[in-house]
């Protein structure tokens, strides 16, 4: 066992968190004269690990899911959730989002062609939820910055969040606020031509050149906000805001999150700094719920395909399931980290 113990702390902290990247720019850094104690160097050594961290990350993964993704185009995800009904369909829809793109914006197309092919409407909701909420990245990203116990607790109560809010939306019977153009479009059903294990490498290589494009600006952003966190915020600052002793840092981070627009690897860095500053890890993880599920631009992609009604009761699921989730991790916290 303690072999085992051994070999996935290695995993975790030299091939996920990338410690000796570390390591290796300060050791560059120090080469060049430069003082690590000085708060300027800090920023600077804090700002080029993580983005080389997660750049390498992302590709990764971007090419490992969007190899899995090309299994499931979206002629084949509606069939597969076609099969299903009830609870059942919701989650696997929830499942299915885990594969598909990381931001909330590029799920909504997907969410908006589910439900002009006749979808239940809770089931497209289940997918809309997970989808930005929760994926494969976010597991792997999520233990190398906290741990296993955290990423996969995090991944699972996403996928409850989504599965409850999408049956809670289908109970209600919502339909008919779902934008006119939506419902009465026609679903052409076409096959996806058989793709062979080459042309899924190329497609997965050109979705990782493409995203990698499109989420980079906001690595960059991310980690500057990070790093002015990590070496000039006072550490008392973000404890008496985000800390235990603020009773409200879940709801003022969740709001603080809405408007903002990122992936969940925009959010890792400031999350990564935030912790190490002492503030909880509920209260970061309702701060990364909020961001990738509840952007506003995606928030107003949305209300193009369903009438202020139904924005209003999916943003209400959303934001009452984040803020329990980070109260729920606030409480067990100790047990968990």
């Amino acid at each position: 066992m303690q072999i085992v113990r051994g070999v996935w702390d290695f995993f975790q902290n030299q091939i996920l968190a990338m410690k000796w990247l570390n390591v290796l720019i300060g050791n560059l850094l120090s080469a060049f004269g430069l003082d690590l104690s000085n708060r300027w160097v800090g920023s600077l050594q804090f700002f080029l690990y993580d983005v080389i961290k997660i750049t390498i990350l992302l590709c990764f993964l971007i090419f490992i899911i969007s190899y899995i993704q090309s299994y499931f185009p979206p002629e084949r995800s509606k069939k597969i959730l076609g099969r299903f009904h009830g609870i059942w369909a919701n989650c696997i829809a929830a499942l299915l989002g885990t594969v598909t793109p990381f931001c909330s914006c590029s799920s909504i197309p997907l969410f908006i062609g589910f439900t002009s092919a006749g979808l239940p409407l809770g089931v497209t909701f289940s997918f809309l939820i997970s989808s930005p909420m929760v994926d494969l990245g976010s597991l792997l990203l999520l233990m190398s910055i906290f741990g296993a116990k955290v990423a996969i607790v995090y991944v699972l109560i996403g996928l409850v969040i989504a599965v409850i809010g999408g049956s809670i939306i289908e109970r209600l019977h919502m339909e008919k606020h779902v934008e006119s153009f939506i419902l009465s479009s026609s679903s052409i059903d076409i096959e996806s031509p058989e793709l062979t294990k080459k042309d899924r490498l190329v497609y997965a290589k050109d979705q990782m050149l493409s995203t990698f494009k499109k989420v980079f600006p906001y690595i960059l952003i991310g980690v500057g906000i990070g790093a002015i966190i990590h070496n000039w915020i006072p550490e008392e600052w973000v404890s008496n805001v985000l800390g235990s002793n603020n009773p409200f840092g879940v709801v003022l981070a969740t709001l603080i999150g809405v408007p903002m627009y990122a992936d969940i690897f925009g959010t890792i860095p400031i999350a990564e700094a935030l912790f190490y500053k002492g503030a909880q890890l509920g209260t970061i993880l309702s701060f990364m719920m909020a961001v990738t599920t509840l952007s506003l631009p995606s928030m107003i992609m949305l209300r193009k395909a369903v009438k202020p009604k139904l924005l209003a009761l999916f943003i209400a699921i959303c934001t009452i399931g984040i803020m329990i989730v980070g109260y729920l991790f606030n409480i067990f916290q100790a047990f968990i980290v």
